[in-house]
């Protein structure tokens, strides 16, 4: 079994271990409840879960002491530990979970006092929820393509323009959304604003039915009034206000990859052990072999990966890039490839609704795509070879 050994590793300190434990306990008392609601209902689950999190201090770790949180700063590897654990279970808790900190992780890391104040504690008390609104429909991957505009007039932004696939989009209490302010072309010309569900002009209404249930949605804004104050950082700051926000958060979406591969390894491995065939066990079969040995290198190697990522963020190292599309890249592929191995075990039964690994067939997709697709991360990771000297 994925028994978690990587937890020893010197990547992670005994705080860590604590918390793995913390965390491995309460995902298994509390999550296999929301199994099923999870498909049926998952924007009220979405919410409840929020509730569920916040109640257990879990959001805490999303934000800094300064605002309510646990630690100085924050702790890129608690983080990845926390969403281990949850996607394990259920990939909409951790859903619910991180987008409680990528919506606010602008403001966490470029936001103004007055911000800060007053929308972080709410967030890790679970009553506000976030959103990180990037994605357009003609500007996915290609952040410089986006044509959303803020005209700035006198004390306010007009915003106008249409984001799509936004995560919580038509729940979110606000939107960390990015427009085009015209400071410089592409990505120079770029801000990042606060905007309140309840602003005027903004239309959440039309929702997205994605491969797994999770809250999606459009937004269209049409002459939405935004406070000057409510500027993120500085104006032309917005790309790489987003960029720094995800690469904060890059090496999570590896955990989070981690846990799910770790559930499909742990279900393949007690089928085959119990399946007859042939005279014998799905076990005994050397290509089955072949496949756990395959599963279990990958999710070594995955751990690895995303912990490094997680460890060269927190001990301060002056850029992270590359590690974090290593492991982001690493880890999602692997992943995926885990999975499917393990619905291939389960046979005919691995496509049955609701079984686990069916589950997680449809939960880890997506994970290869947002907060970077793969061959975005390739890219990434040349680049850093090749820029240096």
């Amino acid at each position: 079994m994925s028994n978690g050994d990587h937890y020893d590793w010197p990547f992670l300190d005994d705080s860590h271990r604590e918390i793995a434990a913390s965390i491995k306990k309460w995902a298994a008392d509390v999550l296999p409840s929301f199994e099923h609601e999870s498909e049926e209902n998952p924007d009220a689950t979405a919410k409840k879960l929020v509730d569920k999190l916040a109640g257990a201090g879990w959001l805490q770790y999303l934000v800094p002491a300064s605002s309510g949180g646990v630690s100085e700063k924050l702790d890129t590897r608690a983080i990845c530990l926390i969403r281990e654990h949850l996607a394990y279970y259920s990939g909409l808790a951790d859903f619910a979970f991180i987008m409680q900190g990528l919506g606010s992780g602008p403001i966490t890391l470029f936001g103004n006092d007055k911000l800060k104040q007053e929308f972080l504690p709410a967030v890790i008390k679970g009553q506000n929820i976030a959103a990180f609104a990037l994605t357009e429909p003609d500007a996915g991957s290609d952040v410089s393509a986006i044509s959303t505009i803020a005209s700035k007039q006198g004390e306010h932004y007009i915003l106008n323009g249409e984001k799509t696939l936004i995560s919580n989009g038509g729940i979110a209490d606000f939107y960390v959304v990015f427009a085009r302010t015209g400071e410089g072309e592409g990505t120079k010309g770029l801000s990042a604003f606060l905007v309140a569900a309840d602003t005027p002009g903004l239309n959440t209404d039309e929702r997205i039915q994605i491969i797994a249930p999770h809250p999606m949605g459009r937004l269209k804004f049409t002459d939405c009034k935004i406070p000057k104050d409510n500027l993120i950082g500085q104006p032309g700051e917005g790309f790489t206000i987003a960029m720094t926000t995800l690469d904060h958060f890059r090496p999570t979406v590896g955990a989070a990859a981690l846990g799910m591969a770790r559930r499909a390894f742990d279900e393949a491995v007690r089928h085959v052990k119990s399946r007859k065939m042939f005279g014998g066990r799905l076990a005994d079969l050397q290509m089955t072999e072949a496949a756990i040995a395959d599963m279990a290198l990958d999710i070594d190697a995955s751990a690895a990966l995303v912990y490094r990522a997680a460890w060269a963020r927190d001990t301060g190292r002056d850029s992270t890039k590359r590690e974090a599309s290593m492991a982001k890249l690493f880890a999602t592929e692997a992943a995926q490839r885990v999975i499917d191995r393990a619905v291939q075990l389960f046979g005919g039964q691995g496509v049955v609704t609701g079984e686990p690994v069916e589950t997680l067939y449809r939960e880890v997709r997506a994970l290869r795509i947002y907060e970077g697709a793969s061959e975005i991360h390739k890219i990434i990771i040349a680049r850093e070879y090749l820029k240096t000297p």
